[in-house]
């Protein structure tokens, strides 16, 4: 019998300390949106992906040209001289995908150039949140521009303003 009285106190004691934890949400989204330096990061990473992009397009551009030139000069050419023209396509073809897959891929370039110049930003951003939230005691703080699914949050528990002022970033919209 003492033990169950014994452990019910101990529930509730543990029950209030739960409810009394204090939680808040950010928007990191918002929050990088009106930070200069994310904002000019992506815009290089933009120009960047646009300029690897005209690259590809004109390696398959050129494919396209040898094979056109191939099937127009097809009927004249001896066996030998099709096999090479097809073995050159072929390469071309092989080449521009190499290009496309280093550019584009899962830990291509653009993938690595992205770590390179987001990453700083978002760890500044992070760090803040990190050092805000223990200064104000939350227990949790959650990202509502993540896949995090928030069905309503009321406003008086968003930092990210807070946050911003961290960072000493003026809110642009």
């Amino acid at each position: 019998m003492k033990k169950i009285f014994l452990t019910s106190i101990i529930a509730v004691f543990l029950s209030f300390g739960l409810f009394a934890q204090r939680y808040a949400y950010v928007d990191t989204q918002y929050i990088l949106e009106n930070m200069p330096d994310y904002v000019g990061s992506q815009a290089e990473l933009d120009r960047i992906a646009i300029e690897w992009q005209k690259e590809i397009e004109a390696k398959f551009a050129n494919i396209d040209q040898l094979y056109k030139k191939y099937q127009a000069d097809a009927p004249l050419l001896p066996e030998d001289m099709k096999q090479r023209r097809e073995d050159e396509i072929i390469n071309a073809e092989k080449e521009a995908k190499d290009l496309q897959k280093k550019r584009f891929g899962n830990d291509g370039d653009l993938y690595k150039k992205r770590e390179e110049l987001m990453k700083p930003i978002q760890d500044r951003v992070f760090n803040a949140i990190e050092e805000f939230s223990r200064s104000k005691n939350y227990a949790f703080v959650f990202d509502k521009s993540g896949a995090l699914t928030i069905i309503y949050a009321d406003p008086k528990n968003d930092i990210s303003n807070d946050i911003m002022d961290k960072l000493g970033i003026t809110p642009t919209n």
